[in-house]
């Protein structure tokens, strides 16, 4: 496939890239610095702005899908979700975050003191953005939330996939970006929540 990955040097953009051109894909790199996008086969590193809406629609269009990897509280839900519908591109896979998974019935991950104030923006950014995705009807979305702890690991391929429950177990609530990467072009590949937020953790 022909994908856009915005935000492809960042901690999970970085290993979903990885994930990408190990399956065969052609990623187009859209970051910032394109420098800093690793030399490997059959991606193109573009520079682009996440607050330029028309920027990035004309760096996305023609793509088979559209994946954002950039930080919440670093980009602009309105531009970026405006830019995929703009450039007619219907896929659209964001790694979104774990402050909008419930830990009890109708209550959410932000609403409990388990979210450390230093991530608390970015949590209530995340759960903003999936508000907006649930009020979309042109494109077709998917919003995989990370477990609590989203860290660097080990591909192991060995996880749980869960909808709007958090994931833990004995030693906790996590998933490495290398398992997170697996999960996303899992569903990049296979389309199982189109319209849907889902999560994984071990």
């Amino acid at each position: 496939m022909r994908v856009a990955l915005i935000g492809a040097t960042g901690n999970a953009g970085s290993r979903i890239l990885n994930e990408l051109v190990q399956r065969g894909h052609q990623v187009t790199a859209i970051v910032r610095n394109p420098e800093r996008v690793p030399a490997l086969s059959g991606v193109v590193a573009k520079q682009g702005d996440v607050f330029n809406q028309n920027q990035i629609a004309k760096l996305v269009a023609g793509h088979d899908a559209v994946i954002s990897a950039v930080h919440f509280t670093a980009s602009d839900p309105h531009e970026l979700i405006g830019a995929v519908r703009q450039s007619g591109v219907s896929r659209y896979l964001v790694v979104g975050g774990a402050g909008s998974l419930e830990v009890a019935p109708g209550v959410r991950l932000i609403d409990t003191p388990r979210i450390p104030p230093a991530v608390k923006a970015e949590a209530s950014a995340g759960v903003t953005f999936l508000d907006l995705l649930r009020e979309e009807r042109q494109l077709e979305w998917t919003f995989l939330s990370p477990s609590v702890m989203f860290i660097p690991g080990t591909r192991t391929g060995k996880f749980r996939l869960g909808k709007d429950k958090l994931l833990s177990n004995e030693q906790g609530s996590s998933i490495s970006f290398e398992d997170y990467a697996v999960a996303l072009v899992d569903e990049l590949e296979t389309p199982q929540h189109s319209r849907q937020r889902f999560t994984v953790g071990y």
